[in-house]
């Protein structure tokens, strides 16, 4: 059967969703592995997706992306809440025992809490961009590759969201 039957068939009877996870299930598998670096954490996030894929199946329409592009996409967002969930609980800052809490520390507990707070209120392709860009290092090709966009789009939504968190900063600061 081709993809298109198997999603099809999918979204009439949720049972035979197990073809298309058997189809795609090592795919998903060797992306998520090569962006997360602890094996528990690639098998939880690698399910996730395949939950939300089967919860969603009845969503899915065909606009020009394949069921494989829809579950990669998938797969680039909840890597990115993890790596957002773990950038939050790294900035934290937890002196050592012992040691003063010093009004520098403070500030920028509160200055980093702040944007991440932010971030977070972004429109989701903008917040995606950003942590794709920033946090994960990747290019603007990737992201575009990804998310199944032009790079000039990709452009446009760092451009976007990099002036919002501006605008917001500069305009609690005055």
């Amino acid at each position: 059967m081709e993809e298109r039957e198997l999603v099809e068939a999918a979204q009439r009877d949720p049972a035979r969703f197990t073809e298309l996870y058997e189809l795609w299930f090592d795919r998903v598998w060797a992306y998520v592995i090569r962006r997360v670096p602890l094996r528990e954490e690639a098998q939880d996030i690698t399910s996730e997706v395949f939950e939300d894929a089967l919860t969603g199946i009845g969503k899915f329409e065909w606009r020009g992306v394949s069921f494989g592009a829809w579950l990669f996409r998938i797969a680039s967002f909840k890597i990115a809440d993890r790596r957002a969930i773990l950038a939050r609980e790294k900035s934290i800052l937890r002196p050592p025992e012992g040691e003063p809490v010093s009004e520098s520390d403070l500030e920028e507990a509160c200055h980093r809490a702040k944007i991440f707070g932010l971030v977070r209120a972004l429109p989701e392709d903008q917040r995606r961009v950003l942590t794709a860009r920033f946090v994960e290092g990747q290019s603007t090709r990737e992201i575009a590759d990804e998310l199944g966009r032009s790079e000039g789009a990709i452009k446009q939504l760092q451009r976007r969201a990099l002036e919002s968190l501006r605008t917001q900063l500069t305009g609690e600061s005055e």
